[in-house]
């Protein structure tokens, strides 16, 4: 996959980031890709690029971004004060979903991870995402904890 690049993503990004998180069912329900963005899409990208622990990766091919994902660094006092890498919001074009970029974005992820010292790497994905949850089990991932969410 040599074709693609991934990278910082730049505040131009947000549109095509934004359209991507609204591709599917679940997306569709909770976000607002018109144009001009929301407000606080900006607000966010902008508090997002200010902390140092926050990655906010897009992928490009051609010129085109066809994926996203953000990548936080957590440090904790459990596991005698390991770091983990948390993965959200990856996305990836519905034109290049089954091409492999998926998983190029999944090793770039674990390998900020462990420059960064590491030791766990960590993500959530929504009960109803089988297909992503079967796509993640292929590349190690293990589904050993039962996460839990309280709309506020």
């Amino acid at each position: 996959m040599q074709d693609v690049t991934i990278r910082r993503a730049g505040v131009e990004d947000l549109p095509a980031i934004v359209a991507m998180l609204a591709d599917d069912a679940l997306g569709a329900a909770r976000e607002d890709p018109s144009v001009p963005l929301n407000p606080r899409y900006l607000q966010a990208f902008e508090a997002i690029d200010r902390d140092a622990n926050q990655f906010l990766a897009v992928v490009e091919r051609a010129g085109a971004v066809i994926g996203c994902m953000q990548l936080t660094f957590l440090p904790g006092l459990s596991r005698r004060g390991a770091w983990r890498g948390q993965i959200e919001g990856v996305r990836v074009a519905a034109s290049e979903r089954g091409s492999g970029v998926g998983a190029v974005m999944m090793e770039w992820a674990a390998e900020r991870c462990r420059e960064r010292g590491c030791d766990i790497l960590q993500l959530t994905t929504d009960k109803s995402r089988a297909d992503a949850h079967r796509f993640y089990e292929r590349l190690g991932f293990r589904a050993t904890h039962e996460g839990m969410k309280l709309t506020l």
